[in-house]
């Protein structure tokens, strides 16, 4: 997810934080919380009298309590222990997200899909090169499948013992959520949390204007985090942005093998789509929406993006290849 805010708006976001930082800005109130959750790097700006000590240990909490949940990595998390079918019996967190992925799920005839876990596991996102393979597609497709997983009260029923839950598409919006109810719930109004690169803003930055960010320039491998296609002014509201142009590996074959992956065949998505960018209320909806974006990938996800904008009440910013170029489709609000 490469939404980043723009450094010439005076937020910087620095996106190899390893060490836990706190900073204050006396004169505004404002203080600035560096820091890591979920794996990766946080930064929560906030106007508030309490210590930034306080918003550090509450951040901590929340990645300590999403860990225990909804962690793959973690073989003790609870959504581990549903995996190896210990145990059926789920959290709020697990209920939310499952609920909510299959609405996505249903809207994109299962372009979106949570049980995608077998899949992205054999194609060797998250091993060492030396263990990638290309794996027996009509094998794994067997047990993949949101139609073949429910909730009934609090228990996660699934129809095939092998069906594994994969929650990283929408966890770390749903995380950026959690951080930005507490700090609500302690009378923050004027906010920005960041959790790697997923987004959500309130009230007025220090500059006393609405918070501004920028979506990046999609090109091939792009590290630097430097080039921005469009810089948007936000209040209110969570955006997350998905694309391919970073995350990929090459194969013996030397083809490129991207972290889509199209739940529906089991291989990588083809597709022209080079980032999908959502703005929504929520960022549990933003993060799994642009994903679900790139697995429609070019020829359904900007017909899925406009069907559904009401009913979901987001705004999207889709970037194309365009010959030796760009091409954007956007909601009306982004058009120039």
């Amino acid at each position: 997810m490469f939404v980043r805010i723009v450094p010439n708006k005076f937020l910087v976001i620095v996106a190899s934080l390893l060490i836990v930082a706190v900073g204050c800005n006396k004169k505004s109130n404002f203080i600035t919380i560096d820091s890591t959750a979920l794996g990766t790097f946080v930064q929560v700006k906030c106007k508030t009298t309490l210590p930034p000590e306080e918003i550090h240990s509450i951040i901590e909490e929340i990645d300590r309590e999403a860990k225990a949940s909804m962690s793959i990595f973690d073989p003790n998390s609870l959504l581990s222990a549903i995996n190896r079918n210990e145990q059926d019996g789920a959290d709020e967190h697990i209920i939310y997200n499952i609920t909510l992925a299959e609405k996505l799920s249903q809207i994109s005839n299962g372009a979106y899909d949570i049980t995608i876990k077998p899949l992205t596991d054999a194609w060797g996102f998250g091993r060492e090169k030396g263990e990638r393979r290309e794996p027996n597609i009509d094998s794994l497709l067997a047990f993949i499948g949101h139609d073949k997983l429910n909730i009934e009260g609090k228990r996660v029923i699934k129809q095939d013992s092998r069906i594994q839950i994969d929650l990283n598409s929408i966890a770390k919006g749903y995380v950026v959520d959690m951080v930005a109810e507490r700090l609500e719930s302690l009378g923050i109004v004027d906010y920005m949390i960041n959790i790697g690169g997923e987004l959500r803003c309130k009230g007025k930055n220090p500059r006393d204007a609405k918070w501004t960010i920028g979506i990046e320039t999609p090109y091939d491998g792009n590290m630097a985090m430097d080039s921005f296609e469009k810089i948007i002014s936000i209040d209110n509201v969570a955006v997350a942005t998905s694309g391919n142009y970073r995350r990929f590996y090459i194969n013996e074959e030397g083809q490129k093998i991207v972290h889509t992956i199209d739940p529906r065949t089991g291989y990588s998505v083809v597709s022209t789509l080079l980032s999908a960018t959502v703005v929504a209320k929520e960022c549990a909806l933003a993060d799994a929406a642009a994903t679900m974006f790139m697995a429609l990938g070019s020829d359904e996800a900007l017909e899925v993006a406009e069907r559904y904008e009401a009913t979901f009440d987001w705004k999207y910013y889709f970037i194309f290849a365009d010959g030796e170029g760009y091409r954007v489709e956007c909601s009306e609000e982004f058009r120039e």
